[in-house]
């Protein structure tokens, strides 16, 4: 009888500590019986891989042949050296007086790194390096629409002035034509190099899985890690988008008063962020005392200063030590829906019963978009300086999330690729536009978040994690914003916790301390600090959990 077979007979499962085991998680180290195996599988938070007991990897190494003297068995390691050694090296004298140690416990210690590292190479730098990539992607198709932009205005001016200064505008195209040019090279090169750098990280996730799953302690030995290598991320290019500044017409001297391009300018700069981790235990930082009734969106202005607005049609910027900075009032007199703050720092705010959106400029508030049959409810401003607006119709049957550039509607998120509706009717739809310029909605009627890509095609649900179900009521999402690192994270209203998902919609953690009371509204800093409104306490607590 294998001798494995008969040590199960008296060893049982870690889980459930009763029943005998039967199978063995490679990746957590774990010991299972038949019933328990699904249960670990369940935990989607990590990589798992499960295998007969009598088939698991033999944590028992033999001692590696010394590389100088390949009749000898290694006993000790020079760590000075980085090298196996045999007692024929030691008697030479070639190490004398160098630290030497077991072989074996330096090998199971050299292995526990490597795996380490592969987590490090799997879980987060192949991923950072393919963001960087997909970052670059997404410039080069946004790169046309401004270059069409710019054409456009240099043309309209043209055909403003006499025929005479057509040369001038075939000669200013000309100019947008070379800076393109040199522009989307730059681009393709920034791309061609993450993706080798992106596939040697790959290879290393290979390398290092083949080296885990071998016996071969020789290629243990010579294993060199790269992932210092691969922690420098590369510099981004800062890139200065020329403009083009069109003057009045003067006839006299159309040359110099047609106007004029600036100069394409690129340079590089360090990436503004690092690969970090979620903390065991996130921190309370701050908490800050609004006076509403009842609270509900937080928004940043800066790392300093934050919008609030809750029961009230008074919006309010506080300072991080509680003190209000500043308050406005509704151009109607109505409560406002949500808040959302413009690249330029103008706080932006959705009206229901004016059917508005409406954005706050030197004191002034000016309404931007007026619909017809659809309510307004929540809003974000994104990356490109858009604005996405989720809205319902007004029988309460429809929901949808539109794109506005300005005024002008440009893209309407509705349906599915089989025709059917994306997002329940009429509930509470927060939104939030991710790193990866995904567009992520809370919706609460679903008890779902429902993430699309860019072009507005269905991407995952995500409707809780299993660890939900120990908890009192059903996963009900309200606030929800995105981080530094595309994490997407959602206030679970009911059960008073912040879910941590990944741009994937892999569950990573809970924020469920901090005394939360009815999380609702969230946003996050450039730090990757965490504000989160509590709707019936009206305060705002700052967190840090990365």
């Amino acid at each position: 009888m294998d001798p494995l077979d008969r040590a199960q007979v008296l060893l049982h499962c870690d889980l459930c500590q009763t029943a005998a085991l039967q199978s063995h998680c490679t990746l957590c180290q774990i010991n299972l019986c038949k019933a328990c195996v699904w249960e670990h599988l369940s935990d989607s938070s990590k990589r798992h891989n499960v295998v007969p007991y009598k088939h698991r990897k033999s944590a028992t190494y033999n001692y590696p042949k010394c590389p100088n003297h390949s009749q000898n068995q290694s006993e000790l390691y020079c760590d000075q050296c980085d090298i196996p050694v045999c007692s024929t090296c030691i008697s030479s004298g070639k190490h004398k007086g160098h630290h030497l140690s077991d072989v074996l416990q330096k090998i199971s210690s050299k292995i526990k790194d490597m795996e380490k590292e592969l987590k490090e190479l799997d879980t987060k730098l192949f991923r950072k390096y393919e963001e960087i990539a997909s970052d670059i992607k997404t410039k080069k198709e946004n790169l046309d629409t401004h270059y069409r932009k710019l054409t456009a205005a240099v043309t309209k001016q043209g055909e403003d002035w006499h025929r005479e200064i057509n040369i001038i505008v075939n000669n200013k195209i000309s100019e947008i034509d070379v800076m393109k040019t040199k522009h989307l090279a730059v681009l393709y090169k920034q791309e061609n190099e993450m993706k080798q750098i992106a596939s040697d990280v790959k290879q290393s996730i290979v390398d290092l899985k083949n080296i885990l799953e071998s016996n071969e302690v020789s290629l243990t030995s010579a294993y060199k890690s790269r992932n210092a290598e691969f922690r420098r991320l590369p510099p981004d290019l800062n890139i200065s988008l020329p403009s083009f500044s069109p003057h009045q017409i003067n006839t006299v001297q159309l040359n110099q008063m047609f106007g004029s391009l600036s100069a394409l300018s690129i340079t590089k700069e360090e990436f503004s962020y690092t690969v970090k981790s979620l903390l065991d235990e996130p921190e309370l930082i701050t908490i800050i005392s609004t006076g509403y009734e009842f609270l509900h969106s937080v928004i940043c202005l800066s790392d300093e200063e934050i919008w609030t607005h809750g029961h009230d049609k008074i919006m309010k910027l506080y300072n991080l030590k509680g003190k209000r900075l500043k308050s406005i009032k509704t151009k109607s007199g109505n409560e406002p829906r949500d808040i959302a703050v413009t690249r330029s720092g103008d706080l932006v705010y959705t009206d229901p019963n004016t059917r508005t959106v409406n954005i706050v400029k030197n004191k002034q508030i000016q309404e931007v978009i007026k619909l017809q049959g659809w309510i307004p409810l929540n809003v974000c401003s994104i990356s490109s300086g858009d604005l996405l607006v989720t809205m319902t119709s007004d029988d309460g049957t429809q929901s949808k999330v539109v794109r506005y550039s300005g005024s002008t509607e440009i893209q309407t998120i509705h349906f599915d690729s089989e025709g059917k509706p994306m997002y329940s009717f009429g509930s509470i739809t927060y939104i939030s536009e991710n790193r990866n310029l995904d567009v992520c909605v809370a919706d609460y009627a679903a008890s779902a978040v429902v993430v699309v890509n860019q072009a507005g095609k269905f991407r995952f649900t995500y409707d809780g994690h299993p660890s939900t179900n120990k908890k009192k009521y059903t996963f009900n999402p309200v606030g929800i914003t995105t981080d530094s690192q595309s994490q997407i994270l959602t206030a679970d209203f009911d059960n008073n916790c912040i879910h941590i998902l990944d741009q994937d919609g892999q569950f990573l953690s809970y924020i469920d301390n901090c005394d939360l009371q009815r999380p609702w509204g969230l946003c996050v800093d450039t730090r990757d600090n965490l504000f989160v409104t509590e709707w019936k306490s009206s305060k705002v607590k700052k967190i840090r959990y990365m």
